[in-house]
């Protein structure tokens, strides 16, 4: 379904109700305001499906479910016994439009807080009892039903009976959200991860209970204040898919949102930003816009950001569970970045904390297994605060092994067996490259062949044909060709292979330097801006900020209100630029470093030389970027011809901003090592050598937080990096 149909019908659903569109995405803000509110009661219905009779089974739907309770619970006050899981075989259709009437409906009262949860398959179902056409549904454990002459029925979740649902609710502060999609694409694509659509081979009826159904429910919210539905999927393109981990699955819309959700703060940045889960989920590979709308209406759907009466505190995980007085805890680390988690090592430490009793007690880590670990109490000097199952906990120490490869997924798919086989070989003759089986073990890229193609055939009256390709590329996991990557016909696998190497090199340094992304824990109180610079006045197009620079006015100017639908995109033929403000009391030394909409790689070379005199004739060399404590910067410098302008292709622009208590010593020497154009200014410039000087970033980092009594106790294969003296910012956008 093309995207103006999609909201052309979604809009008569709206109209049908009496509700307005704007009025639709304005229930967004009250979600949050609803959950850090303790006086209203708080329930939820959360609903997780892994195991479908005669359909594939999906492996991160119950992992879901476990994500939004213990973000309901540690994070926003749910009581346990207010929350209802139907998993698997629970989640019939029946079972979870009856829980939603007895547990919500029933329930609720004006002013309560009601939260319902979907992970699982969708699809689109042709109907014949209804008004025809096309239907969007949820399909439960029990999907099909097989009546009198072995006719099937649908026996399907509809949408629209989800919308009615949510009608019939007493409060108007409610949400659901669908991590589940509707649409299969007709041409397999290449893919390292499971999506969540299924395409139904049902034509039949709709059960006529399901029509009965809907015909009683009433409508008790007025119909300006319809509770808002945020669907995860809603287009042919862009599919639901699940994340894997090493331990576990999950949805990559879910687990992209609770991580946001525990580690946002104040008012500012409480708001439900799908503009920042989508960027999220586009760092890790797939490209799922949370909303379906349209590109040129993203600026009129802002969410609200008055949406906090009082700031709430992030955090990175809770307590879920104590021992041995006190001294062992079990600990749910839900706000821990994807990229980070899946190398988040032993003796990692955290503080834990609750409103009445802070402390500054520090947990090692000692095990983990996904998103669970267990940490004992370090003693101390001070008294202590005993740590209490609910206590939130913070990160302030992250330990990471030094030796982290990058993993390619084989797509089994367009490869055969035996191209398999040669691909595992060759990438294994590279170093620090592995191949592993698509949507089987965690990855960071996938190799395959260029999917199947409507080409027009100039033989037969201009007709269209299908073309098998055999061009081998690189594709990211939710299967969009990387650019300049694609051979040509005929290329023999191996050689395609080794062709890719030095792409390889330069996605594994910037695999390593996101490794650093801490905005949520940093101790550090620093803000960076993104512009894009218009022929008066620079356009803000996102923005990033520490926990303490929270709610601070630095510029003299009214914080606006950012966020949008959908990630952020730049034209072709912007200039950009980076505003960097420390509003803290230590000095800070910068670095940036990236991938452009190439994937080619990137950095800031801030090149600095001396006034010539007669005496000094000396060549440029790389200086320090240096930001005094209450000063601004802007990168790069803005100076004519010298600015960072954008080109193609359309594809999407990641970087990474890194700023330290400590110079960048060995960053810039390996920044220096490679030869260069031009020496002039300060300005953004192609990367000659990344992964060395990823690496040198990583040991700077390192250096930066050893402590003199500890230099004895580091061990030699790990990361040690002290959150109070460094942090990074990712910012991604896509060029159009």
């Amino acid at each position: 379904m093309k995207r103006r149909i999609f909201l052309k019908r979604i809009g008569s659903i709206l109209a049908v109700l009496g509700v307005t569109e704007s009025s639709w995405w304005t229930q967004a803000s009250r979600l949050q305001q609803a959950l850090a509110d303790s006086n209203p009661r708080k329930l939820a219905l959360l609903v997780g499906i892994n195991q479908y009779p005669q359909i594939p089974a999906l492996k991160g739907c119950l992992t879901d479910v476990e994500l939004q309770r213990e973000l309901l619970i540690h994070r926003f006050g749910f009581q346990p016994s207010d929350i209802l899981c139907l998993t698997n075989k629970q989640a019939t259709r029946q079972g979870i439009e009856n829980a939603f009437l007895e547990h919500l409906v029933n329930q609720a009262k004006p002013g309560d807080v009601v939260v319902f949860h979907f992970s699982g398959y969708g699809s689109r179902i042709k109907t014949k009892s209804l008004l025809g056409g096309m239907e969007n549904a949820l399909i439960p454990v029990n999907g099909t039903k097989i009546i009198k002459d072995s006719e099937k029925i649908a026996n399907y979740l509809l949408e629209d009976s989800l919308l009615l649902l949510m009608q019939s609710l007493a409060t108007e502060r409610a949400t659901a959200i669908l991590d589940t999609s509707y649409y299969k694409p007709s041409i397999s694509q290449p893919t390292g991860l499971r999506s969540r659509s299924w395409k139904a081979p049902l034509e039949g009826l709709f059960l006529a209970e399901e029509v009965e159904f809907q015909k009683q429910l009433p409508k008790k919210v007025a119909s300006d204040k319809l509770n808002i539905l945020l669907a995860s999927s809603s287009s042919s393109k862009d599919l639901a898919k699940e994340i894997i981990f090493s331990d576990f699955s999950a949805g990559l819309f879910t687990y992209a949102l609770t991580q946001y959700l525990w580690e946002i703060t104040t008012a500012k940045t409480v708001q439900i930003s799908l503009s920042r889960v989508g960027s999220s989920m586009l760092s890790l590979g797939s490209f799922q816009e949370p909303v379906l709308l349209e590109k040129n209406n993203q600026t009129k759907a802002l969410i609200a950001a008055d949406v906090l009466s009082k700031p709430i505190a992030g955090a990175d995980g809770a307590i879920t569970a104590v021992e041995d007085d006190g001294k062992t805890v079990h600990l749910w680390l839900g706000g821990i970045p994807a990229q980070v988690l899946e190398y988040y090592g032993v003796n990692s430490q955290f503080t834990f904390y609750s409103a009445a009793s802070p402390s500054t007690a520090p947990l090692a880590l000692r095990s983990r297994n996904g998103l669970k670990a267990k940490a004992i109490l370090k003693q101390t000097k001070n008294k202590q605060v005993s740590p209490k199952v609910g206590g939130l906990v913070r990160e302030t120490t992250r330990v990471l092994p030094k030796e982290i490869n990058l993993k390619i997924a084989l797509d089994d798919v367009s490869l055969e067996r035996i191209e398999r086989v040669d691909a595992t070989s060759a990438f294994a003759s590279i170093e620090r490259v592995s191949s592993v089986t698509a949507q089987e073990q965690p990855a960071d890229y996938l190799f395959g062949k260029l999917p199947e193609t409507e080409v027009p055939d100039t033989e037969v009256n201009n007709s269209m044909a299908i073309s098998s390709s055999s061009r081998y590329g690189l594709f990211t996991l939710g299967g969009q060709l990387i650019p300049d990557t694609l051979g040509e016909e005929g290329e023999a696998l191996k050689v395609a292979v080794y062709r890719l190497a030095p792409k390889l090199k330069t996605l594994l340094a910037a695999k390593l330097w996101k490794l650093t992304q801490n905005e949520a824990s940093s101790s550090l109180s620093v803000k960076a801006t993104l512009e894009v610079i218009d022929r008066k006045l620079p356009r803000t197009l996102m923005q990033r900020q520490t926990r303490r620079t929270l709610g601070m006015e630095t510029s003299g100017k009214k914080t606006q209100d950012i966020s949008s639908l959908g990630i952020p995109t730049v034209s072709t033929g912007s200039k950009v630029r980076y505003r960097v403000e420390n509003t803290g009391d230590r000095k800070l030394y910068l670095m940036l470093l990236g991938l452009n909409n190439s994937k080619n790689p990137i950095a800031l070379y801030p090149w600095y030389k001396e006034e010539e005199s007669e005496e000094n004739s000396s060549k440029p060399e790389l200086q320090q970027v240096i930001i005094s404590p209450g000063e601004s910067l802007v990168i790069p410098k803005t100076t004519a011809g010298f600015e960072w302008v954008m080109s193609g292709p359309d594809f999407w622009c990641e970087t990474q901003m890194i700023l330290s208590t400590a110079p960048f010593t060995k960053t810039l020497a390996a920044l220096d090592e490679g030869k260069h154009s031009t020496r002039e200014n300060h300005r953004i410039s192609p990367l000659l050598n990344p992964l060395e000087v990823a690496q040198a970033l990583l040991e700077d980092l390192n250096q930066a937080s050893i402590k003199k009594e500890e230099t004895q106790n580091l061990a030699a294969d790990s990361w040690v990096w002290d959150v109070n003296n460094w942090v990074a910012f990712n910012f991604l956008f896509q060029v159009v």
